[in-house]
């Protein structure tokens, strides 16, 4: 297992959602999602990076000492750093140091199942290293286990830049026919007058297990970070039977890099088309507020923030006074709080999700023939139903359907 030092630098000159505290607490969560065994935590401060070393050269020496002394052998900002940099500092304290997004890869690594999953990590893991093949640098794939090791699949320490380049041609090009085949089928669902909602929100903000409570599926939930990585859709009914996709999509962090961003699309796609989102966010931890700028601010990014959108307020059962619910209620503009692990006030949130979708609907009077029972399988199966009567002549029903689907029936209309 890996012996870490974990390095939070707050660069007073930059700004930032999250105190430097809080932003170590994080970085300890990241790193614990790869088994790494925490030796030790250190947050300090500077007024602006050093170009070769980003800390000074005495406070890298005090963490060379510090690294002999505890048996460390990696250490871990909470920063990125240049190639040059991470370099320099390596040169230095003798052994291998991770930044924020070489660790956030490695986590993406671990967690990505699909084809999709593993093309994407890939694409940003080349895209990571590319700028760093320099000299004696920083290789693609280092000799030894433990974090920061998961290469991008070249098992040479030496890769040719055009190599690379090529590869990161190809893989962008393979994501793109993913994309284009789930348009696609986004197309057959909007056929079908299928409304998409997509889960955002905050990396552990409970999005999977409100995705599982929703459509009674099983997806892995765990407490570690990104544990959802690979995209996943589960189709569930409103209390109106109208049929509904629910996408559960990568959770978002402060400061995500933006080329990870650009990497993901294929995933966020789901985002990008879908008709409504919610916005999961867990209200027992003490940075929700800056939790919701965050993934706020991705979500301008990605421009989506004129989408329908719920603000959902979750794991309410692990408030220590639950009136902070209603505080929460009107901080976040929201009517909407609950418990996706207890399954508390989720049919109040379908209610909202349906009073979001009612244009889509249309109330009918149907009188059809008794030997098209076919069309009343199909009220019966992408509608509901609130009267029906079958006479000597015809089957008179009355129900709500999908518009698309009611467009349909213009001849049968009563």
């Amino acid at each position: 297992m890996e012996r870490a030092l974990l390095l939070t630098v707050g660069i007073k000159s930059q700004e930032n959602l999250l105190s430097p505290k809080d932003e170590a607490k994080e970085l300890r969560e990241l790193a614990l999602s790869t088994n790494t065994h925490v030796v030790d935590e250190i947050i300090c401060f500077r007024e602006s990076p050093t170009p070769n070393l980003y800390l000074g050269k005495g406070k890298i020496e005090e963490i060379k000492a510090l690294v002999q002394e505890k048996g460390i052998n990696a250490v871990v900002f909470n920063n990125d750093l240049s190639g040059i940099q991470q370099r320099n500092i390596e040169e230095i304290i003798g052994i291998k140091t991770i930044d924020r997004t070489q660790l956030i890869l490695d986590i993406f690594a671990r967690h990505a199942k699909s084809p999709e999953g593993r093309m994407q990590v890939e694409l940003a893991q080349l895209e990571y290293f590319l700028p760093r093949l320099t000299g004696k640098g920083i290789f693609l794939s280092r000799l030894g286990g433990g974090i920061g090791t998961r290469g991008p699949g070249e098992q040479k320490l030496e890769i040719d830049r055009r190599r690379i380049k090529d590869k990161i041609i190809k893989l962008k090009g393979e994501l793109q026919d993913t994309i284009e085949r789930r348009k696609t089928v986004r197309k057959k669902r909007k056929e079908s007058s299928i409304p998409t909602v997509a889960l955002v929100g905050y990396t552990s903000a409970g999005k999977s297990t409100l995705m599982n409570a929703l459509t009674e599926s099983s997806q892995h939930v765990s407490q570690h970070l990104f544990t959802t990585l690979d995209p996943l859709s589960r189709s569930f009914s409103l209390s109106n039977n109208q049929k509904v996709v629910l996408s559960d999509t990568v959770g978002f962090i402060n400061n995500l890099p933006p080329h990870l961003i650009e990497a993901f699309k294929a995933t966020l796609e789901e985002v990008v088309e879908s008709d409504l989102l919610l916005h999961v966010l867990d209200v027992s931890d003490l940075t929700v507020q800056e939790h919701s700028k965050a993934v706020g601010e991705i979500l301008e990014v990605l421009g989506v923030t004129e989408k329908p959108i719920i603000t959902v307020l979750n794991k309410i059962d692990k408030l220590e006074d639950v009136r902070w619910a209603e505080k929460y209620k009107v901080d976040f503009n929201t009517d909407i709080a609950i418990s996706a692990l207890h399954r508390q006030n989720l049919i109040d949130l379908t209610r909202l999700i349906e009073k979001k979708f009612e244009n889509l609907f249309t109330e009918v009077s149907l009188l059809l023939p008794l030997n098209r029972m076919d069309l009343v399988d199909l009220i019966y199966r992408e509608g509901n139903v609130r009267s029906i009567e079958y006479t000597p002549n015809n089957i008179v029903i009355s129900a709500t359907l999908p518009s698309i689907i009611a467009s349909k029936f213009s001849n049968y209309r009563s």
